[in-house]
């Protein structure tokens, strides 16, 4: 097989290779996946420059989700998937590669109406997006909720949810481009602007209401000037660090509402949930994302051996769309 591969740390242009090696054998309620497609995620490549909060051992290979075709596998839990088609959940890594095997309760079957596209990001950005909403937060009806870098994956996702269950969203971008993507996908509100300077402006688009909740992956100022709009006992999740400034806010003005901010990663989250509840969720999951409601944004596609170019651009700033690795057909 073939995969990339990262034996030190540092920019993805200079450590990032293609390497071969042996076809991997599964063990026990393992499989084997013949991978056809991968997202390039923010996570991968802060991971392969040491800047992820949590760093595998050398060497690796990036990629934690994609979508593929299981080949082989022993065991009940295997037997279950063979020779379908399922979303590959990678959470050590590995899904960069020609072949890759995960344990089997980590493949997802899915339904033939969910394109390849959508379901090789199955995994990152549309579990933290649905259990933010619908777990954790559950904003009611005709609540607002706040958040930045809403082009993104999961900001659009937000907007979808928002959409299908009824409740607003105030959309925080940084550049023009990105305002009209959200207003054409039906976003109720939509700023654009960064920093400081967005209290005010969050303030008048709000009209005298309060959020009830706020979502921010930026942090520094662009985070912290959510906290101010945060209805009583309202809460900002932090489930990002984009910018790699920290939230800085004044105590009084948590206390004032009696204010909170925390943190959602989900890596950290699934470690406390039961099999079941993870069956649930992605059951959930694929349904919303078959309805049309958890759809991730496409953007450009590479082919495998063209991966400095597709790190690149997912790298860019401004991208609209999710970059994807073709690894097969």
């Amino acid at each position: 097989m073939k995969s990339l591969v990262v034996r030190e740390w540092g920019e993805p242009k200079e450590k990032l290779r293609l390497e071969e090696a042996p076809l991997p054998q599964p063990g026990w309620n393992e499989v084997r996946v013949r991978m056809l497609m991968a997202p390039v995620n923010p996570s991968d490549v802060l991971m392969i420059k040491n800047r992820y909060g949590r760093q595998p051992s050398l060497p690796c290979c990036p990629g934690f989700e994609g979508v593929g075709i299981v080949e082989a596998g022993r065991g009940p839990l295997a037997w279950r998937v063979m020779n379908k088609r399922v979303a590959v959940i990678a959470k050590d890594g590995g899904s960069w590669s020609t072949h890759c095997v995960i344990p089997a309760i980590r493949a997802i079957p899915l339904a033939s109406s969910i394109s390849n596209e959508q379901a090789a990001s199955f995994f990152v950005n549309p579990v933290t997006a649905w259990v933010m909403i619908r777990k954790l937060l559950q904003p009611p009806k005709g609540s607002w909720v706040v958040q930045t870098a809403a082009a993104g994956a999961v900001g659009q996702m937000i907007v979808r949810l928002g959409k299908h269950f009824g409740f607003k969203t105030l959309n925080i971008v940084r550049r023009e481009e990105q305002k009209l993507v959200l207003e054409q996908l039906g976003a109720d509100k939509v700023l654009v602007g960064c920093g400081e300077d967005l209290i005010e402006k969050i303030a008048n688009a709000l009209g005298g209401e309060s959020s009830y909740a706020a979502l921010d992956p930026v942090g520094g100022l662009t985070g912290s000037a959510l906290i101010p709009s945060l209805r009583r006992y309202g809460s900002l999740m932090v489930y990002g660090r984009l910018s790699g400034e920290p939230i800085q806010v004044m105590p009084g003005t948590l206390m004032a509402g009696m204010r909170k901010v925390e943190s959602f990663w989900l890596s950290e989250w699934t470690k406390d949930q039961s099999k079941l509840t993870m069956w649930r969720t992605f059951r959930h999951v694929a349904k919303a994302m078959a309805g049309g409601v958890l759809l991730s944004p496409v953007g450009k596609t590479f082919q495998f051996n063209d991966f400095q170019a597709a790190i690149q651009e997912a790298d860019s700033p401004g991208k609209i769309g999710k970059v994807l690795l073709q690894i097969s057909k």
